[in-house]
């Protein structure tokens, strides 16, 4: 199992943090996505995670990744 962190910094309420949320969950290999809202830390936890993926579903939602 690995895991990925980076932050989100435009989520300001919990549609942002669903709609970032639902868009990595769709990926392959992801078993579990902790969103913190306040501190704007993503945590993706997985198999075989794939940085770019993520980054592009995280785009696909609106927002942009940062780390």
């Amino acid at each position: 199992m690995n895991t990925l962190s980076f932050t989100v910094p435009g989520m300001t309420c919990g549609h942002c943090e669903a709609a970032v949320k639902g868009e990595i969950s769709k990926l392959d290999g992801v078993t579990d996505v902790t969103v913190d809202l306040g501190t704007k830390v993503v945590v993706v936890s997985g198999a075989d995670l794939d940085q770019a993926s993520i980054f592009a579903a995280v785009d696909e939602a609106g927002f942009e990744p940062v780390g």
